[in-house]
């Protein structure tokens, strides 16, 4: 099987279901961030981690890949490969298992510390970006409101691993100050 096909040359690119629309059609550039984000997170699966985390950052790569099918999908009659609300609790379970390594926040931090701790950080960016890509696009076209719920969720259990990572290699939040 080839790689190329020719038949986005013109621009066009297809969904699930043989629909076909522009690569700059705000659905594209949604799950062109996600794909980014999982991308991002692999660099960080690059790292020596610690198992529980590992595991956890390979399950998230595996259900962002899901994010993005589910939005090629416009079918919301289809319930295949779609963001679940269980798929959203056990990201707040593991958010709610991290945080109990760790001290309560008293002040903002800024991103950085440990190297894996500041990839972490970087992710957790570009989830953000996906985020408020994936709202423009429900603005638009109706999707399954649950891959927000998750992308939100996402974001806030990279903030909380990238803490728990810095805590575990010794390093310091780096505290925001004016």
């Amino acid at each position: 099987m080839k790689i190329y096909t020719n038949t986005g040359d013109d621009g066009n690119t297809s969904l699930q279901g043989n629909y076909r629309i522009s690569k700059s059609h705000q659905r594209i550039i949604s799950y062109g961030t996600i794909d980014e984000a999982n991308s991002a997170l692999g660099i960080v699966l690059s790292n020596s981690l610690d198992s529980d985390v590992s595991e956890i950052l390979i399950q998230i790569q595996n259900e962002l890949f899901l994010v993005g099918s589910d939005l090629s999908n416009p079918n919301l009659n289809d319930m295949r490969n779609r963001i679940s609300l269980e798929m959203v609790k056990q990201l707040e379970n593991n958010i709610d298992k991290f945080e109990s390594e760790l001290e309560p926040l008293t002040n903002f931090i800024l991103p950085g510390g440990d190297p894996i701790a500041s990839q972490l950080h970087h992710v957790r960016t570009i989830v953000r970006r996906a985020e408020t890509q994936v709202v423009l696009l429900s603005e638009k076209d109706e999707i399954n409101s649950n891959c927000i719920k998750y992308l939100n969720r996402l974001s806030d259990l990279l903030f909380v691993a990238s803490r728990l990572i810095n805590k575990r290699k010794d390093r310091e939040d780096i505290l925001w100050k004016i």
